[in-house]
């Protein structure tokens, strides 16, 4: 009797050890998706401004067209993509060297400079890529603490069984040119 009582102690706290790290993934998974969502509304916070941003500059520099088309197509391709953390990174990647693109144009016209409703657009856009800068590092800490319990033991076993997942990080691509400022030539 002793030795069948110890027995289903030892299978119940194993039951428990192993409710435990499930809640635990889930709890990890759901703060990963919750990241993610928070990334999804600046990003579609930069979407909204950047049409306008655009129409404010156009009045100044009709002849640089190229460019705001640049913008606006970096934009659209953004928008419509819906693949991995690390292939949606690359499309902002390009709205990002677009934009720069696009705030050089100032140098060359003071007016546009001067412009109020350019210099509010400006400043909101610049706090919407610092918003997406701490969504990112949010999102990829999220990311670092599922990926570490589901690849250490004991936890890995559950997450096996389970069929929990690692997620991608949200980064820029691993090449240079994708960390290299844009140049802007007149």
């Amino acid at each position: 009797m002793n030795i069948s009582i110890i027995f289903f102690g030892v299978i119940a706290l194993a039951l428990l050890w192993s409710v435990g790290i499930y809640n635990n993934l889930v709890k990890l998974v759901a703060r990963s998706e919750e990241a993610w969502a928070d990334i999804e509304v600046q990003l579609k916070r930069r979407y909204d401004l950047i049409p306008n941003l655009i129409e404010t500059v156009k009045g100044y520099a009709k002849h640089e067209e190229g460019t705001l088309t640049k913008v606006i197509e970096a934009r659209n391709m953004a928008m419509q993509a819906n693949g991995s953390p690390r292939e949606q990174a690359k499309t902002q990647n390009m709205i990002t060297d677009a934009l720069k693109s696009v705030f050089a144009l100032t140098e060359a016209y003071p007016d546009l400079k001067a412009n109020q409703n350019f210099l509010s657009l400006q400043s909101e856009l610049s706090d919407t890529e610092n918003k997406i800068q701490a969504a990112r590092r949010f999102y990829n800490g999220n990311v670092r603490d599922l990926t570490i319990a589901i690849s250490t033991f004991p936890s890995n076993i559950v997450a096996n069984i389970f069929h929990f997942a690692k997620k991608e990080y949200f980064d820029l691509p691993d090449n240079d040119a994708a960390q290299q400022n844009v140049e802007v030539k007149f």
